[in-house]
Parts: C-alpha cells; sequence; structure tokens
C-alpha cells in the first residue's frame, strides 16, 4: 500500500504559485530565445532582416537630437510616475488611512453641495496626477509644436515589420545598432507611442472615473461603470511599472554613457555629464519617495483644505 501524499503547507502553497509562474516565464522565454537565434540563422532570417533592418525611415523634416525640454519633461514624468505608483498602491491597500483631507469649499473652487471627505494617501494621488496630466498637456504641445512627434508617431506601414525584426534581434541576444540620437528603432517607436498615446489616456480616463470628482449621477456611469475603471486602472499602473524597468533596463545595458546623455545631458557626445544629472534627479525622486509621509504630507495638505484625523 503506498503512503498517502503529503499536501504542501499554506507556507509552501503560498510561494507554489509565484515560482511556478516565474520558473515557467524564463522557459518560454529561454525557448523564445533559441527560437530567435535559429531564425536569425536561417537563409529565410537573414533574408528578413535584411529587408527589415528594425527601424523605419524618418520623415524629411523630422528634427535630429533630443532637446532640453524633453529631458526635463522625462524627469518630471518619471518623479510624478514613481510617486503615483507609490500613492496608488498605498490607497489599494491602506487598512487604515493615517489622516483625511476635506477641500476648503470657497475661492476658485465652489460646490454647491458639501465637499466629500477623503483620505490624505488619496489626496496625495490625486493632486499628484493633477501635476502629471499637467505636465503631460505641455508634453504634448511642445510634441507637435517642435516636431519631435515623428519620432515616436508612426508615419509608414513598415513600422510594424521592423519592430518584429527588433524584437526578434533582441531575443537573439543580438541586438539591434541603435542611435536614439537620430531614431528609434521601430519597436522602441512603437512602445513609446502605446505609452503617449493610449496607456496615459487610459490611466487618466479610468483614474478619473473612479475619484471622488466623478459626477456619482452622470448619465454615462451606465455604459462607463466604475468596476469597468478599476479593472482597466490597475493593469495599466503595471504596465507603466514593466515599461520603466524595461526602459531603464536596455538604457543601461545598450550603452549607459551615451543614453543617459541623450536624455539628461541633450548631447550626443559620450561623456558623464547626462550620468550626473540622472544621479542627481535619482537622489530627488527618492527623496520625495521618503518624504512622501503624513508628517511633511499633512502641512501640505491643509493650505487647501482641512486635515483631521
Amino acid at each position: 500500500m503506498s503512503a498517502p501524499t503529503k499536501k504542501p503547507s499554506p507556507r509552501q502553497s503560498k510561494w507554489l504559485r509565484p515560482v511556478l509562474a516565474v520558473s515557467g516565464a524564463l522557459l518560454l522565454l529561454l525557448i523564445l530565445v533559441l527560437l530567435a537565434k535559429w531564425f536569425t540563422g536561417s537563409t529565410a532570417g537573414q533574408s528578413f532582416l535584411r529587408d527589415f533592418p528594425g527601424h523605419s525611415e524618418l520623415p524629411d523634416a523630422a528634427p535630429v537630437g533630443i532637446p532640453a525640454w524633453l529631458g526635463w519633461q522625462h524627469f518630471l514624468n518619471v518623479f510624478f510616475l514613481v510617486l503615483i505608483v507609490r500613492s496608488g498602491w498605498q490607497v489599494r491597500t491602506a487598512k487604515r488611512p493615517p489622516a483625511y483631507w476635506t477641500r476648503n469649499n470657497r475661492g476658485f473652487i465652489r460646490t454647491r453641495n458639501a465637499p466629500t471627505k477623503m483620505s490624505l494617501d488619496l489626496w496625495f494621488h490625486l493632486t499628484l496626477d493633477a501635476l502629471w496630466v499637467l505636465n503631460g498637456l505641455i508634453f504634448i504641445i511642445l510634441l507637435f509644436a517642435t516636431g519631435q512627434w515623428m519620432r515616436i508617431v508612426p508615419t509608414s506601414w513598415d513600422v510594424f515589420p521592423n519592430a518584429v525584426s527588433a524584437g526578434i534581434q533582441y531575443l537573439s541576444l543580438n541586438w539591434p545598432v541603435e542611435d536614439g540620437w537620430v531614431n528609434y528603432n521601430a519597436l522602441q517607436l512603437l512602445t513609446y507611442f502605446a505609452t503617449v498615446f493610449i496607456a496615459a489616456p487610459l490611466a487618466i480616463l479610468t483614474g478619473l472615473r473612479t475619484s471622488s470628482a466623478w459626477p456619482k449621477k452622470a448619465a454615462v456611469n451606465k455604459i462607463y461603470p466604475i468596476e469597468f475603471a478599476r479593472a482597466v486602472h490597475f493593469p495599466v499602473m503595471i504596465y507603466f511599472v514593466a515599461f520603466t524597468l524595461v526602459h531603464v533596463t536596455l538604457v543601461l545595458a545598450t550603452g549607459a554613457l551615451r543614453n543617459l546623455n541623450h536624455m539628461y545631458g541633450n548631447s550626443s557626445d559620450e561623456n558623464w555629464i547626462g550620468f550626473w544629472i540622472f544621479a542627481a534627479s535619482l537622489a530627488v525622486i527618492v527623496a520625495a519617495w521618503f518624504l512622501a509621509r503624513p508628517l511633511f504630507l499633512r502641512p501640505i495638505a491643509s493650505l487647501t483644505g482641512k486635515v483631521s484625523k
């Protein structure tokens, strides 16, 4: 008679699924790498890479280089996104808010009904959202005013096979030759386009729908329920986290000094200027992360409302 199978303990079960998921993802990645290596070594693969090297030609009017305003926008986007993710996670997981905030119902913003009391974490999250949206509007205006949009908006259909080509080259570990100062590869272009023109608007629209600022009796609520907005808002946040991790990894792995100088030093030279500006901006973000606590948030929130326990 065989011995009974021993069931995993609750602690073991807690870690079993993540371990299996990570193991499965690594196995899948290994298979994809092997397939990419086989394809790029085949006659058909080499022909495909010759026809589609991984980047599309930009319009003749496309600007070259990254201007200073784009570097500042890059920093502000990262700054706000990091704190938005932090505060959003606190709103989602906090069992007992550290304090509450109620808007002053006077001055520029005055409503007939009494203002809604919200947690200090939610106030911080919504304030950051507003600043991020304002920064995004400035970014979009400058993007189209300076022609920089041509670098992140597809202007020809061959961007799609070129994006496939760039993806295959990444998977084969023979990464595409890049010069982000002049032209992003097609996969980068499509990713930046999706982030700016799809993910960001989704984050704004679903965030507004789940906030207390959204009218509770609006007619559109029947076709745009809050449950749908919540179901979309969290995955969009996960997308931004994943995008940031992959983006930073590739920036550091494909020529850190050159890439950081492009984004922060506004130069195509390979020196340490961009690195030190990046290091300083990172220190500011880390400091803001640790200072974003009730002790420091209460006096700021009290400027526009009443803070209570």
